[in-house]
């Protein structure tokens, strides 16, 4: 299989202001006056990672241990400061259940905007548009305002526009965690055909079940850092046991 995403060496890092401020007044003024202090602290540390072409790869870890900052990186999103990034293909990230959605548009005016911020034409959106209102279940809601929707339709309506279209890279942030049993399995099902046709997934999940069932390598990720990377349920396995 041919390696689509090579991460050599890559480090983040952050400054923090070391006192919090009320204001956005009072923090401009007081680094004008050069009086605030930063702490620095590593999101990422010394990654070394590469996945293959239609590999399916899970991400673990508690909350901050690096994993949205990781993604982040392979999207394109943000900048390591150390170390070396290589993606071979169109990455489609799907990093937030909001991404590329405006409240005040209705389902239908966001999957136009969304399917063009993804890249595709309006003809093309067109005729995937009853495709994508399908799969999300939403034909009764497409007209109704984005605000109006709960979170589990919003990344219903997400992840159907996400991957109406077969991506070369997809990229999932704890997206399947949201929506009822019968829709996870829809998107497991569509998740498992795209990696037999060749798309390369990245999988968020705190659920280490859903990475033993649809992994077939999974990463465990501790303060910034690759504590085991390996098969999905060794080491889904390590992390249950670490709690």
């Amino acid at each position: 299989m041919k390696p689509v995403i090579i991460l050599n060496n890559v480090s983040v890092q952050y400054s923090t202001p070391e006192e919090v401020m009320g204001t956005f007044k009072e923090y401009a003024i007081q680094l004008l006056k050069r009086n605030i202090r930063f702490r620095e602290f590593k999101a990422l540390k010394n990654i070394d990672l590469q996945v293959d072409e239609g590999e399916i790869l899970g991400i673990i870890g508690r909350n901050g241990a690096g994993k949205s900052t990781l993604l982040k990186v392979i999207s394109r999103v943000l900048i390591p400061n150390e170390g070396r990034v290589r993606i071979r293909g169109i990455v489609s990230p799907l990093l937030e259940l909001s991404a590329g959605f405006h409240p005040e548009l209705t389902g239908r005016e966001n999957i136009f905007l969304n399917g063009t911020l993804l890249g595709y034409s309006r003809r093309d959106i067109e005729s995937h548009f009853q495709e994508i209102v399908d799969f999300a279940e939403l034909d009764a809601f497409i007209d109704a305002p984005l605000r109006t929707y709960s979170s589990g339709m919003v990344a219903r309506l997400g992840f159907s526009v996400a991957t109406t279209w077969k991506p070369e890279i997809l990229i999932l942030d704890e997206i399947l965690s949201v929506g009822d049993e019968a829709f996870q399995q829809k998107c497991k099902f569509r998740i498992k055909k795209f990696s037999d046709e060749g798309t390369t997934i990245l999988l968020v999940t705190h659920d280490s079940h859903m990475v033993e069932t649809l992994c077939s390598r999974a990463v465990w990720l501790d303060h910034g850092e690759v504590k085991a990377i390996g098969p999905a349920e060794e080491v889904a396995g390590m992390y249950k046991y670490s709690q």
